[in-house]
């Protein structure tokens, strides 16, 4: 079983960065696929990156494609999703997801809220 950490949300201006970090627990993580997703207030949860287990594919929701990079550092057990010009409607409650790509097993995180507002 894998447990999922997020952290580095907060508040930020339109245009600022942010840098979440997705930090996992066990000896597997380099067995996981990971992604990013997000649920903003009234909507359902939706896709946002994605990162094969070593980092050579990686895929993102049309909206955030030239402004978020996801990565991932396996020796740390952690993944992040690097957050640039950020607009209003990034607002959310930004989700780490894993899903083993021997088992299928996946897990969530518990998220972090990451607010874009003036």
């Amino acid at each position: 079983q894998v447990q999922l950490v997020e952290s580095g949300g907060g508040l930020v201006q339109p245009g600022g960065s942010l840098r979440l970090s997705c930090a996992a627990s066990g000896r597997t993580f380099s067995s996981y696929d990971m992604a990013w997703w997000r649920q903003a207030p009234g909507k359902e949860r939706e896709f946002v990156a994605a990162i094969s287990i070593n980092g050579d594919i990686t895929h993102y929701a049309d909206a955030v494609k030239g402004r978020l990079t996801i990565s991932r550092d396996n020796a740390k057990n952690t993944a992040y999703l690097q957050m640039n010009t950020l607009k209003p409607e990034d607002t959310a409650v930004y989700y780490c997801y894993a899903k083993n790509i021997f088992t299928s097993n996946d897990y969530w995180g518990q998220g972090t809220q990451v607010t874009v507002s003036s």
